[in-house]
């Protein structure tokens, strides 16, 4: 399959990311993408950039290197029922938006509480994606949350960092394993991104690739095969 866009990724202004925007477009070039997002960490995370920051990037071109970009921010759930934190001029103003837990931002609740506050996100029309829900640190109930993507349409990540070794992730697999499962039941798309930190990591799909290989899962429900697939998608959230 081919896979033509990556939206999660980050660049120096989000404090612990190492390129800038021109490297991660030439990186994303060079790899063969059509398709490049990047979102950085909204204000709650330390070391990350401010409102103004997404306030003002309408000034950045949306071509580069001759791949598109999409500018936007991964919002951090910050409690329970799934707020986060970007002011509404922000959430107006960028293309996309990703709803993560960080344990900087958050701690770890019960079940119940983590999957509430995931559904909340879920269920808020600024939210196209779920970053990383396969962190076991934050335990969760996938078979309501598969159900309440498809109801709002939402995309959930298959996260590549998630599945490095290398990463502090928890029983990251065992968890993805259990929503993509899910997930083909109830024929809910998901999204391969990277999370790249590093231009060397854009469009990394070497962990997450081969995992949904092994389950044999349905090409039709990855929105990486297609820059009008993804954008339809975002469409029906958005209306």
């Amino acid at each position: 399959m081919e896979y033509q866009l990556d939206v999660h990724t980050h660049t120096l202004a989000s404090g612990h990311a190492y390129n800038t925007i021109m490297e991660m477009a030439q990186a994303a070039q060079q790899k063969g993408l059509k398709l490049l997002g990047i979102t950085e960490h909204a204000p709650m995370l330390p070391g990350s950039c401010s409102n103004i920051y997404f306030h003002n990037l309408h000034v950045v071109p949306r071509q580069i290197h001759g791949v598109e970009l999409m500018l936007g921010a991964e919002l951090n759930i910050l409690d329970f029922d799934g707020h986060f934190d970007l002011d509404q001029v922000s959430l107006d103003r960028i293309d996309l938006r990703i709803a993560s837990l960080h344990s900087l931002c958050i701690k770890p609740g019960t079940r119940s509480e983590n999957t509430r506050a995931i559904l909340g996100a879920i269920r808020n029309p600024y939210v196209d994606i779920i970053g990383h829900p396969d962190d076991g640190i934050y335990p969760l109930e996938y078979e309501a949350i598969v159900e309440a993507a498809k109801e709002n349409h939402t995309l959930l990540e298959v996260n590549n960092n998630s599945l490095n070794p290398a990463g502090a992730r928890k029983h990251t697999r065992e968890n993805l394993i259990a929503m993509l499962e899910l997930c083909r039941s109830y024929r809910q798309p998901i999204i391969m991104n990277s999370d790249a930190h590093v231009f060397s990591d854009v469009a990394r799909r070497d962990f997450s690739e081969p995992l949904l290989k092994e389950l044999a899962f349905p090409e039709e429900l990855i929105v990486n095969r297609s820059v009008e697939v993804f954008k339809s998608y975002l469409g029906q959230k958005r209306q």
